[in-house]
């Protein structure tokens, strides 16, 4: 199983851009999905997560401009980005869980990621 995360590239301060990711194999079997990011020099923060049921959260500093949205019954998210600042330019990440066997007979949740996509802002 892995997920592809796709739909960064260049904005420009104020403009849109959308970012997916898609997982593989049973939908079901996937958790709550996050997007997550890094710039350099900087650690790895969390931007948003969608739950199973479509509840989000969000980073504080994303918070109104952001939106996380996730397909009923599928496995694929969005994150839909507005508004964008230069201080969004980093490496997007997608995160999500994958209930499997963790160990001989032992079922649990496997973290997985996505290959980063980079999004640049420039004014």
């Amino acid at each position: 199983v892995q997920l592809q995360a796709s739909g960064g590239g260049l904005a420009q301060v104020g403009g849109s851009l959308q970012l997916s990711c898609e997982a593989s194999g049973n939908a079901a079997a996937w958790s709550d999905f996050g997007w997550y990011r890094q710039a350099p020099g900087k650690e790895r923060e969390m931007v948003a997560r969608v739950d199973s049921r479509g509840n989000t959260d969000y980073s504080d500093s994303v918070r109104g401009r952001f939106a996380m949205s996730r397909e009923n019954g599928a496995s694929t998210a969005y994150l839909q980005m507005n508004s964008l600042q230069r201080e969004d330019t980093a490496v997007y990440y997608c995160n999500a869980e994958h209930f499997e066997e963790i160990s001989p007979s032992r079922y649990g949740w496997a973290p997985y990621w996505g290959q980063g996509t980079q999004v640049t802002v420039s004014s």
